[in-house]
């Protein structure tokens, strides 16, 4: 991450305008090519500082709800912990203490425990 924070700040200062002589005009065409090329270099950065770990997480939390099956122990968004019951289309029955619940799919953040998988306690 340093190296690309390193890099990116070294582009920055190949960009910057370099001051013109006394006297003389700047060069409109190349005035234009830095800042197109500012303008490249921020959209760069907005891919891979934000765009790309989002859809990272979306394909992790997609797979994550796939494989969601009887049995699982999960954690949701709002912090309860339960065991999966029943999985449907868009909701899960999950079991906390001597509570049933039904939320949906997208609610559950986290397994912590996979069904038949032995438990290290």
């Amino acid at each position: 991450m340093e190296a690309i924070l390193c890099s990116t700040f070294a582009a920055f200062l190949a960009l910057a305008p370099t001051p013109t002589p006394p006297g003389t005009q700047p060069n409109p065409t190349g005035q234009m090519v830095q800042m197109l090329g500012t303008f490249a270099l921020f959209a760069v950065l907005l891919y891979f500082l934000i765009i790309r770990p989002q859809r990272v997480r979306a394909r992790q939390q997609d797979t994550l709800l796939k494989t969601l099956k009887r049995g699982d122990k999960v954690v949701t968004g709002s912090g309860i912990v339960g065991i999966v019951v029943s999985v449907q289309e868009k909701t899960v029955s999950i079991r906390s203490a001597d509570t049933k619940l039904e939320i949906l799919k997208s609610a559950v953040s986290e397994i912590t425990e996979r069904a038949g998988a032995e438990s290290s306690s």
